[in-house]
């Protein structure tokens, strides 16, 4: 069933529903809360100003996510952002559910200094439910590949908080 145009969002909708995790995947990413918020902000002006029709909640969100996701790899690519030196100032904010027990923090912790081809891929199977078809879609690589970054990412994860003795 496609949507007409009165079952768009608002703007408002918008940001409470999609920009904290647009904010998060980008954060994720980058490890820069100024480039994430101006990722952020890009894609829901993105959405705004797109004339798409969604067949439901799902298609929207994943369009959301891809668009975001393309948005973070153009800036990655671009002459300014490969001459700039990053503070690590995005520890605790990438990947950071709304869970605040002392457990949720060592693993969000230990997520954020995962190397940044594993962060996001377990942001979003994690934190965002999407599956591994989905992510595969949103990163432009196989399932394959989803599955082994996965699979590398939470040995990484065991190995990291084991020598903290957090398990």
């Amino acid at each position: 069933m496609k949507m007409n145009k009165a079952e768009r969002l608002s703007a408002e909708e918008l940001v409470s529903r999609y920009a904290k995790t647009v904010y998060k995947i980008a954060v994720a990413r980058l490890g820069n809360i100024a480039d994430a918020e101006d990722i952020t902000q890009n894609v829901l002006i993105k959405y705004i100003n797109a004339n798409k029709t969604f067949e439901d909640e799902d298609h929207r969100r994943k369009w959301i996510i891809r668009v975001a996701v393309n948005e973070i790899n153009t800036l990655v690519k671009s002459a300014h952002k490969r001459h700039t030196t990053e503070l690590d100032e995005a520890e605790n904010v990438a990947c950071a559910p709304e869970d605040s027990s002392d457990e949720a923090a060592d693993v969000r912790e230990a997520v954020a200094r995962l190397p940044e081809k594993y962060r996001v891929p377990v942001h979003l199977f994690y934190y965002e439910d999407l599956s591994v078809k989905d992510i595969a879609a949103a990163l432009s690589m196989s399932e394959g590949t989803v599955k082994s970054l996965l699979s590398r990412a939470r040995a990484k994860l065991k190995e990291m908080l084991e020598e903290e003795n957090y398990v």
